[in-house]
Parts: structure tokens; C-alpha cells; sequence
């Protein structure tokens, strides 16, 4: 067994608090929130009930974690109400209009920008000759 290996595997939680596998390694049974919405699922407000962890290097701690519920303990995706359509609709607009020009751009502005990239960068926006 790894070093690494036998780091992330703690079945019994007795050294991270919940039990622990390796990545890709968890038993059946459990799923991410990715893997429960992929099924129309969601947690539904149950506790964690384990993690898998993998060595990274880009994270401080060394390790990243992924938290995983019990798949008998799903609960359904609400439904999409028009109250909710309509907010969602209007949020996406925001993001799409232009703060300086007042225009849908038809595409989410970069944030790095903050607005349109005709208004970004005015000179760079000849008419071809």
C-alpha cells in the first residue's frame, strides 16, 4: 500500500472524523453533489457522511477533499417555479449587459473587464477598410 494510500484510507473515520477513501475509491452507496445532480438528486439537508481525498499540489493543505452523502438519503431536485425562471432570467440579463453602453451583448461580460470588450477597448474596434 502507498504512503499516500494509506493516508486518505480511514473506513472507520478514527483519524479525520468521517471516514475517508482514497479517490475513486469510495464504496457504492455515495455520491458527490456533481454525481447527485447528474441524477436529479440533492443532499436535502442530511449531514456528510464521508469525503475522499487525493494528494494535490495546488492546494495548501497538500490534500483536496470531496464530500460525499448517502444516495438513500436523497432528496429530489425542486421543481423550477416561473418565480424562479423569471429571477434567473433577469440575473442572466445583468450579467449580460454592458454597464457603460447599456447593451446586450448576447454572452456574459468578463468579469476581468467589467464591461463590453467594444467598450474595453475602443480604439482596437476599427471598421475594416
Amino acid at each position: 500500500m502507498s504512503p499516500t494510500f494509506g493516508k486518505c484510507y480511514d473506513p472507520t473515520g478514527a483519524r479525520h472524523g468521517i471516514p475517508t477513501f482514497p479517490w475513486k475509491y469510495a464504496p457504492d452507496g455515495y455520491a458527490t453533489r456533481r454525481q447527485l445532480r447528474a441524477r436529479g438528486l440533492r443532499p436535502g439537508g442530511q449531514p456528510v457522511a464521508a469525503q475522499v481525498m487525493r494528494r494535490s499540489r495546488r492546494r495548501k493543505t497538500g490534500v483536496s477533499v470531496a464530500y460525499l452523502y448517502r444516495l438513500d438519503m436523497a432528496k429530489p431536485v425542486r421543481p423550477m417555479t416561473p418565480g424562479r425562471a423569471a429571477a434567473l432570467a433577469k440575473a442572466m440579463l445583468a450579467r449580460r449587459t454592458c454597464p457603460k453602453c447599456r447593451r446586450d451583448a448576447g454572452y456574459c461580460i468578463p468579469t476581468s473587464l467589467g464591461m463590453c470588450p467594444a467598450c474595453a477597448y475602443p480604439d482596437e474596434q476599427r471598421p475594416a477598410a
